[in-house]
């Protein structure tokens, strides 16, 4: 399991969820998004099992569980502040709402 989060995207998630040192936040696989039919990533407060992939970021636990690597394995989570949106890339797949292994 790889996972990569630009300081970019850490900085928005800290502001926007008003994260404070030690919390842990869970990325997971949702069926479903704004206008995607498919899947997309979510994003919430929780504590990590023995078994999550954990990503330490300036004393912030971010993290994904087993059942969700399939998913987030590889995967490149970054924020364009210029289109005020955050951004996934997935090249194990063609299209990350729809996913089909290449």
């Amino acid at each position: 399991m790889y996972l990569t989060l630009s300081q970019s995207v850490i900085d928005l998630y800290k502001k926007e969820m008003e994260l404070t040192l030690g919390e842990s936040v869970r990325l997971f696989v949702r069926v479903g998004g704004v206008g995607s039919g498919g899947f997309s990533v979510g994003i919430m407060r929780d504590n990590p099992t023995d078994k999550a992939y954990i990503i330490d970021a300036e004393s912030i636990t971010f993290f994904v569980e087993e059942d969700d690597f399939w998913y987030l394995d590889g995967m490149t989570i970054d924020y364009n502040s210029d289109l005020d949106r955050v951004e996934f890339l997935q090249p194990r797949f063609v299209d990350a709402f729809y996913p089909e292994e290449q």
